[in-house]
């Protein structure tokens, strides 16, 4: 990966306390797991950013590179790597998505 797309995805996940990397928009996802960890996301109603990887191919390989995982979505939690769809689902049913927010100290509006 090139040192510049490194460092595009390091202020893209620096620039928000949550960050999605997904296919599509949160209005419009393009792909079933993207649309997922939307839902996820929004039933924890926390504010999150998302980057469409469709719109950007270096980004869109790149984020498997920086890291090491071969998928998308890919959700980061203050500059923490979270998982994909599979891993974010079981952590939001276990609680301990919602319990790593917390702990991360972002802000969880009430439901």
């Amino acid at each position: 990966m090139a040192e510049s797309t490194k460092q595009r995805i390091e202020a893209i996940i620096g620039g928000a306390d949550i960050v999605l990397f997904m296919k599509g928009i949160p209005a419009a996802p393009q792909c079933g797991f993207s649309a997922t960890v939307v839902q996820i996301l929004s039933q924890l109603a926390v504010p999150y950013k998302t980057f469409d990887v469709l719109s950007d191919p270096m980004i869109r390989e790149g984020i498997k590179d920086f890291s090491s995982w071969p998928t998308i979505p890919q959700l980061y939690i203050k500059g923490e790597f979270v998982g994909g769809c599979d891993i974010v689902r079981e952590m939001f049913q276990s609680g301990e998505l919602a319990s790593l927010i917390s702990v991360k100290g972002v802000g969880v509006a009430a439901q």
